[in-house]
């Protein structure tokens, strides 16, 4: 007979089985979790337009693949094109271009730059410290052509690219910093000059473009389109007040002395200046301007014929400005300080000028100005510094270029 305990089972167990419902209900709730959390990503990526998943964005998926179909129903198998099968792009003839008129009955702009571009010409000028380059206008085919006088400004070398690729060393015939134009002269007999039109006819909203190099000869011969924005606009810059054409066809610099062109394919005026992006906080854009093409005829002429405009006064002195260096480690005040000044003026070199007519001057923007605002024969009063202490002094203004 065997003898059992009473806490002996068949099996063997000294205890009885525990009870697991506790762990399978856990595992089953973490995998409802984790099937709720995959539901949810997938869900998220369709609506965010995952470029991974098959509902993503195709773009991405055609440009950007390597060779791996995002696509659920790509194979695994890869289909060899036929080399007997294969394909070349056709290039087909071009219907016959339409001209793109900007007014009714004026030209297409191509036409209008294939009459203007032998016109017009890119300038590179060498100075003391670099070189500088801007774009200039064919006024005659014996070779007198017409930029802006802040072009030439202090250049000693002027080099002139036709847009036949000829190359010239021009001449400074004559220039004029109030109009900012300035006339030079190429010996060359074959030019083909732009024709201009009369700007008095000009109005807000007629359609005009403008050739020229903006950012230098790189990009020369660019053009650009636009409107009249306004006529008689005055606008003040470098101690005068310029009355120009505004425009919104884009220009940057190396436009300037270039052509603002009408829908005729006329010259309306001379690109002179912009008012730059960084004006303000807004920021600023499409606000260009052209010198007219009347007041263009009025001081070219005179340049041409005499090398100077009749009226523009001038001081006669000559220096530089003193710096703020100078100013500190000389104890000097600011001002231009004398270098060479007329016989029995008074003035004397190591003098610094300090004001005219009681306007103060430390610039030359500010001399200008102050110049600007007289005509020749003008008499002026002027205050000087020397050997610690001022005086003044009476000068007549001359006409300058004489």
């Amino acid at each position: 007979m065997n003898e059992h305990n009473e806490h002996s089972y068949e099996n063997g167990s000294t205890r009885p089985p525990k009870n697991h419902g506790g762990v399978i209900a856990a595992v089953l709730c973490i995998c409802i979790v984790l099937l709720g959390v995959a539901s949810a990503v997938g869900i998220l990526s369709r609506l965010s337009g995952d470029p991974y998943t098959e509902s993503g964005n195709v773009l991405f998926s055609e440009i950007g693949s390597t060779g791996t179909s995002s696509s659920p129903a790509s194979s695994s198998v890869q289909t060899v094109p036929d080399p007997d099968n294969q394909m070349e792009i056709a290039l087909n003839s071009i219907p016959a271009q339409v001209d793109n008129v900007p007014q009714t009955g004026g030209m297409g702009l191509q036409d209008i730059y294939d009459k203007n571009i032998p016109s017009v010409v890119s300038i590179t000028c060498t100075l003391s410290g670099g070189t500088s380059t801007g774009t200039g206008v064919v006024l005659s085919e014996n070779g007198y052509l017409v930029t802006n006088a802040h072009v030439v400004d202090g250049a000693r070398e002027i080099e002139v690219l036709l847009s036949d690729e000829r190359t010239f060393s021009a001449t400074l015939v004559g220039s004029d910093s109030l109009s900012d134009l300035a006339v030079l002269y190429v010996d060359a007999k074959d030019l083909i000059p732009a024709e201009f039109g009369d700007s008095a006819q000009v109005r807000v909203g007629d359609a005009v473009v403008a050739i020229g190099d903006p950012l230098g000869v790189e990009f020369r011969g660019t053009m650009t389109d636009g409107i009249v924005s306004a006529i008689n606009r005055n606008v003040q810059t470098g101690g005068r007040t310029m009355t120009l054409i505004q425009t919104n066809a884009a220009l940057n610099s190396g436009n300037s002395g270039g052509p603002l062109i009408n829908c005729f394919g006329q010259v309306i005026g001379i690109n002179t200046l912009k008012i730059g992006t960084f004006t303000d906080d807004a920021g600023v854009e499409g606000l260009g301007f052209a010198i007219p093409s009347a007041m263009v005829k009025q001081i070219v002429d005179q340049l041409i014929a005499q090398g100077y405009v009749s009226g523009r006064p001038t001081l006669e002195l000559e220096g530089q400005w003193v710096s703020s260096f100078h100013q500190q480690f000389r104890g000097i005040p600011a001002g231009l300080y004398i270098t060479g000044a007329p016989a029995g003026s008074g003035i004397r070199a190591k003098d610094i000028l300090l004001s005219i007519d009681g306007t103060r001057v430390t610039t030359q923007e500010a001399l200008d100005g102050v110049l600007y605002s007289h005509q020749a024969g003008d008499r002026v009063t002027l205050v000087l510094y020397r050997d610690g202490r001022q005086f003044t002094v009476e000068l007549t203004l001359q006409e300058a270029g004489k």
